[in-house]
């Protein structure tokens, strides 16, 4: 998500001076800059017609979501009680875990391996199964988030991350962006593959965006927005990521001790202060070479380490391959069915 991580003024390095705190972006624009954290690796984007009785199994492996254009569906997962989702919901299952889908939980399922041969029509991005009942049209999606997604963010996000629709209505960004993933995946043309990567990365974002504003009890890293102290230590962290951050200087932003702030900060985010910064100069650098912009000498001066060795070492333990491989990570084939 390198396009996204790139906003001007945001993570420029300052000459040596504290930035600016009085212009610093809002919470809901931090909230905005912790979410670029999150990798995405698009696979697939199809549409669903599925008519009673229909039940599909999908196993673990790749992250899902669903939006229901019409009609309503039940989703289940492991140990847990069925859920409907009705016209206008958006759901997003991020964890890649195991699941099934159907228009009613006693109907007995198909795994989805089975089906594909049959019923989903390639060229088009079509699945069309089930009986001749009420119909359900679902725009589907499978995703991955790669090794920089920090691991903090992806533990506060809960099995189901649901966006319910108005009396049947979804939100307009909802609909335009499900418009166009379909629109590329039924007009295959030339860039339709980054398109719709590309696609599936905004709508997972945007769709996580919309389901943090609406927590009336967060927890994690979005407890920490609406926590006034830490909040001001994130968005100066996000405004000067390249500075060389202390759990003091952090502290004293927040206007705390540092044990307290410390301490908080590791609750409501789930790492300690240093760590979190840490992540975040990595993330940047993947960004940066997997760009082509710089080579890994620049990058790891960028980020403020001293050595080649020490940068390539943090980066392999972070994303689980060399700095010098960052570049080859961009490409990849989206339009396949597992």
């Amino acid at each position: 998500m390198s396009s996204h991580i790139q906003e001007a003024g945001i993570h420029d390095r300052s000459s040596g001076k504290m930035p600016d705190y009085g212009m610093v972006a809002t919470r809901a624009d931090v909230l905005s800059q912790v979410l670029t954290l999150i990798r995405l690796r698009g696979e697939l984007v199809y549409s669903a017609r599925l008519r009673a009785p229909w039940s599909i199994a999908f196993p673990k492996g790749a992250a899902h979501f669903y939006f229901v254009e019409a009609g309503t569906m039940w989703v289940k997962t492991l140990n847990a009680e069925p859920i409907a989702v009705h016209q206008g919901d958006m759901l997003l299952l991020p964890h890649g875990i195991g699941h099934l889908i159907c228009d009613d939980p006693a109907t007995p399922p198909a795994d989805i391996g089975s089906l594909i041969g049959e019923h989903f029509d390639r060229d088009k991005s079509v699945l069309d199964f089930g009986g001749d009942g009420v119909q359900t049209r679902v725009v589907g999606g499978l995703f991955h988030f790669e090794g920089g997604s920090l691991a903090a963010i992806m533990a506060a996000l809960p099995l189901m991350v649901r966006i319910p629709s108005q009396e049947g209505k979804a939100p307009d960004w909802l609909h335009a962006l499900t418009h166009f993933l379909v629109k590329e995946s039924h007009e295959v043309e030339p860039g339709s593959s980054l398109m719709i990567s590309r696609l599936i990365d905004l709508l997972v974002i945007r769709t996580l965006r919309s389901w943090a504003a609406s927590q009336t009890h967060p927890s994690s890293w979005v407890g920490a927005l609406g926590d006034e102290r830490i909040g001001r230590a994130l968005s100066a962290i996000h405004a000067a990521p390249y500075h060389q951050w202390t759990v003091e200087g952090l502290a004293g932003i927040a206007a705390m001790s540092r044990s307290i702030f410390a301490e908080r900060f590791t609750a409501r985010i789930g790492e300690a202060p240093l760590q979190y910064v840490k992540r975040l100069k990595l993330t940047l650098a993947a960004d940066m070479l997997s760009s082509g912009g710089l080579r890994v000498t620049q990058a790891a001066e960028r980020i403020g380490y001293a050595s080649d060795a020490a940068f390539s070492r943090a980066f392999k333990a972070q994303f689980g391959y060399a700095p010098s491989e960052a570049s080859q990570r961009q490409g990849s084939s989206w339009n396949s069915v597992e």
